[in-house]
């Protein structure tokens, strides 16, 4: 899978992609058809809390899944974002039975 990181006026940090990496690659093992993860990165506002926001778009074999989630740390938000499109994910396969 082709995942491509995309930081919105900042540079994302190398320990930070490979955070990126490491939960996508356990999308990867779901969905094996999803030639491309799309990875979307923003700072809303910097001066209040909850202002990380996170995106991740992966394009599968006739479905796509999209998740946007805000939380304190990019991490954070990458995690809560792996497990939405995670449910999404399951619950395609389930309806495909």
């Amino acid at each position: 899978m082709e995942i491509r990181i995309q930081a919105v006026n900042f540079d994302a940090a190398e320990r930070l992609r490979a955070h990126i990496e490491k939960r996508l690659s356990k999308l990867e093992k779901l969905c094996e058809g999803a030639p491309v993860a799309d990875v979307t990165l923003k700072v809303l506002k910097p001066e209040t809390d909850n202002n990380k926001d996170a995106q991740i778009r992966l394009k599968a074999a006739g479905a796509e899944f999209f998740a946007s989630k805000i939380a304190n740390s990019f991490e954070q938000a990458i995690d809560e974002c792996a497990e939405a499109v995670e449910r999404q994910i399951l619950k395609a396969k389930d309806k495909r039975r």
